[in-house]
């Protein structure tokens, strides 16, 4: 069973504000309550909507809790153009129940679902077989070799993550980018992580590529009492494991994190066990996942490239995990029966 909070009451460590502004943040006053908080994610869709021309609305869906709030909130707004769509990116190196509650939760509440596939897969870019296409060293070297350590991260997403939703778009709007744009809504919030306070924007356009992210401005509480308050359904592998393991490229991956996967999910981390063997098998040194590699520096936070790797900064050592010690201390209770937003038990 999952487990959600008793009542809508802060708990010990949850912020009920963001404690200073980030640099791309706006002047507005915090919003306290989770009334505001919605209103102010509303008006900067509307923002959005109202500052460029939009043909196509679309939902960034990773499948974690905190994404399942986004589409929740942002789902009315899927009423648009034949491509209004949910996307989830399938980077081929995540969690296949995962995949599955993407596809269930989209089901359900009868909305469209685009499963968007990387080009090149992730055994491929870690196998060396990926050539580059452009620059000096198209058709000559590998763009990678290896499992990534941190400084390997920026080109896991660009290849996994930022080539299928750069294609997207390209089918969309194909070379008309300055008039005709897709919205992407994603779940960013300054709230997650350092990287998150230096980098989100509310409303970001990128090319043919208008990034808008709604909740940027919500904090824990606030997300954890929308959640309670509309039943939404919870992906259990971000019950097990704290994150929504859509993508599993190991570049942030935090000591013991495979053992951890294995005790949940055997047949994932076979997979990238047998991976190890390939790689070790081809004579490449970096052949272990999840290990920084010896003489790689890790890029400075804010540096990383990555709109949508939420869980992928690098742990805090010492740092508590909060729904642990609520756990402990009998504050979450399982999960009752969600809904969908039309109040249909999933």
């Amino acid at each position: 069973m999952g487990r959600r909070f008793m009542t809508a009451e802060l708990l010990p460590g949850m912020p009920d504000t963001i404690g200073r502004k980030p640099v791309k943040a706006d002047q507005s006053p915090p919003a306290r309550t989770l009334a505001e908080a919605i209103t102010r994610s509303h008006d900067i869709i509307a923002e959005a909507l109202d500052r460029y021309p939009i043909v196509a609305r679309q939902v960034l869906f990773s499948g974690g809790n905190d994404s399942t709030v986004l589409l929740h909130l942002a789902h009315p707004y899927l009423d648009s153009s034949p491509h209004d769509a949910v996307v989830h990116v399938n980077t081929g190196i995540g969690i296949d129940e995962t995949r599955q509650h993407v596809r269930e939760v989209a089901h359900t509440w009868n909305l469209p679902l685009r499963e968007l596939h990387p080009r090149d897969s992730y055994d491929d870019l870690v196998l060396g077989q990926v050539i580059a296409r452009t620059g000096k060293n198209a058709g000559i070297r590998s763009v990678w070799k290896g499992f990534p350590g941190p400084a390997g991260h920026g080109v896991m997403y660009r290849r996994l993550k930022d080539e299928p939703l750069q294609r997207n778009r390209a089918q969309i709007v194909d070379t008309r980018g300055r008039s005709r744009k897709v919205l992407y809504l994603a779940g960013m919030r300054w709230g997650e992580s350092e990287r998150r306070m230096r980098n989100a924007a509310e409303i970001d356009q990128a090319g043919g590529i208008v990034w808008c992210s709604p909740l940027v401005h919500w904090t824990n509480a606030q997300m954890a009492e929308y959640r309670h308050t509309h039943r939404l359904p919870q992906n259990q592998v971000s019950a097990h494991l704290h994150m929504s393991g859509e993508c599993l490229c190991g570049a942030f991956a935090k000591p013991g994190e495979l053992d951890e996967i294995e005790f949940f999910y055997p047949r994932t981390a076979y997979r990238i066990r047998s991976l190890e063997q390939r790689v070790r098998a081809a004579g490449i040194p970096a052949c272990k996942w999840g290990q920084k590699i010896t003489g790689q520096n890790t890029p400075r936070p804010g540096s990383i490239a990555g709109r949508l790797c939420s869980s992928c900064p690098a742990p805090v050592e010492g740092q508590t995990d909060l729904m642990d010690l609520w756990t402990q201390q009998g504050l979450l209770t399982p999960a009752p029966t969600p809904a969908s937003p039309t109040g249909v038990a999933v």
